[in-house]
């Protein structure tokens, strides 16, 4: 009992009084289920899971927008509201900032790293020519691939085999985020969405 009441103390300080709607989790397949049971378990911190809250961007419903500063994607709902969920960004030296289009998506997507990181990184050398998706694979459950005037950016937003890094600059340039909340986030964003990096 008073463990719990310092939970929701302890929430209500973190979220500052404002008006957060938790969210229930999505439906997930066998082979989510299955996958994800096998990624390492974090516990993430009350500020990065996923909210409903007042929209803070100001953009039009569907669109993505990711702040890089505070760790946090917004999916734009209509009536001024928006889902809130805590991610990682890219490390200072390879962020990226820009407009996109949300292209195309997949579920428990093959990873190739691009060659410049495969240089960077010579241990990347054995899955050079690509990585089938599961569990062990750095995309995880899902992807979301961003485009620029019709061209690949090589930038996802994406699920992760490391939740402790959620909160944290911890990537190559891409949004990383927890497994569950990815696909959260696919279920419900339209191929061919707005997506704003700042």
């Amino acid at each position: 009992m008073i463990r719990s009441l310092l939970v929701v103390v302890g929430l209500a300080a973190v979220l500052g009084g404002c008006q957060y709607k938790s969210l229930a989790a999505p439906n997930v397949s066998a082979r989510d289920a299955e996958y994800m049971a096998l990624v390492p378990k974090f516990e993430t911190h009350l500020t990065h899971l996923p909210y409903e809250i007042t929209d803070p961007t100001g953009e039009a419903p569907g669109t993505i927008v990711v702040d890089t500063k505070e760790k946090f994607l917004y999916f734009v709902l209509p009536n001024k509201k928006a889902i809130r969920y805590g991610v990682a960004t890219g490390e200072e030296a390879y962020g990226w900032t820009g407009e996109a289009v949300m292209q195309r998506k997949a579920e428990w997507p093959r990873w190739t790293p691009p060659a410049e990181m495969v240089a960077r990184w010579p241990h990347l050398k054995p899955v050079a020519g690509g990585m089938e998706g599961g569990p062990n694979n750095p995309l995880g459950a899902r992807a979301l691939y961003l485009y620029q005037n019709g061209r690949d950016t090589l930038y996802r937003i994406h699920g992760t085999n490391e939740p402790e890094t959620i909160g944290r600059s911890a990537s190559s340039g891409c949004i990383r985020m927890r497994n569950i909340d990815v696909i959260d986030l696919y279920n419900r964003a339209p191929t061919g969405g707005r997506v704003i990096v700042r």
